[in-house]
């Protein structure tokens, strides 16, 4: 056991002493690693048979992020899954040292019959959907240390207390009370620089503005749940404004143009003052983004069939060096692995040391 670790130890500071001294590669990814029931993710992961999960490996590896933000991962309260994923990381030449998950509002009980299909505890009547208590929750990856006493959790902010929210009568007395806005979860996570200084993480996954009935209580929320970062940087709301640099990350579930949804506060987010929104186009260019001879670091701008859903958003302070979508050409190995991991490609943003 003690070899095991020093071994592991040495693939974490080889890795890190091959990442170039003055960038870094920040990326957001749903792997849909989610599954049925708690303990679940774990077991397969241990396993070391679930295809899904070595395709996702393999797919984080050829990423090479040094922070990855996943936003749909299984939560269990002693990260226990999310340890197990990354001495599989390690394993594959990648390690992640450093790691971060807070409970989410996925499966989180209400007490009240929010779908109004007349039972009690069902998946959609929880905080967040989800048929247990933290089914597809977030988590962090990271090669540097995470400010963890300094981490903000924004996800019992309720609902009814967003300036100019859009509940309308999606909910009913009772439900307005206890909703939070977060279906998932918003954070404030602080990276530890190398210089000392902090890069936060602004970091949520929303729900999908479907699925629901003619009051449009997900479409609704959903736009909120983007709308909560446009206040949070005006300093419009009662927890203050991040400081800068800070990057947003994490998946709005809507496409800013095509699609279902309520767009209006998720243009204006990509399009707000202290945020610039660096977005590769033209999948069908397959245009090399990433290292040379690299044609998995394609510049789509969508990363989810003909959607783009998932956002890295740096602060305007920020200096871009390079971005794109991991989205392999197709006929090649790792296209496949990254077909057969998920629905959805990583999408990254590379960036100057602050």
């Amino acid at each position: 056991m003690i070899r095991l670790w020093a071994a592991l130890l040495l693939l974490a500071s080889a890795s890190l002493a091959q990442s170039p001294p003055d960038r870094l590669r920040i990326a957001t990814y749903n792997p849909d690693l989610h599954r049925k029931g708690p303990g679940l993710l774990l077991r397969d992961i241990l396993s070391g048979k679930d295809p899904q999960i070595i395709a996702v490996v393999e797919t984080v590896a050829a990423l090479r992020a040094d922070v990855l933000v996943l936003t749909d991962f299984d939560f269990d309260h002693d990260l226990v899954a999310l340890a197990a994923l990354a001495a599989a990381l390690a394993a594959e030449g990648s390690p992640y040292p450093y790691r971060f998950a807070i409970r989410p509002n996925t499966g989180m009980t209400t007490g009240l019959d929010l779908d109004g299909d007349g039972r009690l505890g069902g998946p959609a009547d929880a905080q967040g959907f989800g048929f247990f208590a933290g089914q597809g929750g977030l988590a962090v990856l990271s090669r540097l240390p995470i400010d963890r006493e300094a981490a903000r959790d924004f996800s019992e902010f309720l609902w009814t207390e967003l300036p100019g929210n859009l509940i309308g009568d999606s909910l009913s007395p009772e439900a307005r009370a206890v909703q939070r806005l977060s279906s998932t979860a918003h954070w404030d996570v602080p990276l530890i620089l190398p210089n000392g200084e902090r890069l936060s993480l602004l970091i949520w996954h929303a729900t999908p503005p479907v699925f629901d009935g003619p009051q449009d209580r997900n479409g609704r929320r959903n736009h909120d749940e983007a709308a909560f970062w446009l206040h949070l940087l005006d300093g419009a709301l009662p927890m203050p404004a991040p400081k800068s640099p800070f990057i947003l990350l994490g998946e709005a579930k809507l496409d800013a143009i095509d699609g279902d949804g309520r767009q209006a506060a998720i243009n204006a987010l990509i399009r707000h003052p202290k945020l610039q929104d660096i977005a590769p186009r033209g999948k069908s260019t397959h245009y090399d983004t990433g290292q040379k001879g690299d044609p998995a670091m394609d510049t789509a701008l969508y990363d989810f069939g003909g959607l783009r859903v998932d956002y890295v958003l740096p602060s305007a302070d920020l200096t871009v060096l390079d971005s794109g979508v991991l989205w392999p050409v197709e006929n090649t190995p790792l296209a496949e692995t990254t077909a057969r991991a998920s629905r959805h490609h990583p999408v990254w943003v590379d960036i100057a040391l602050p």
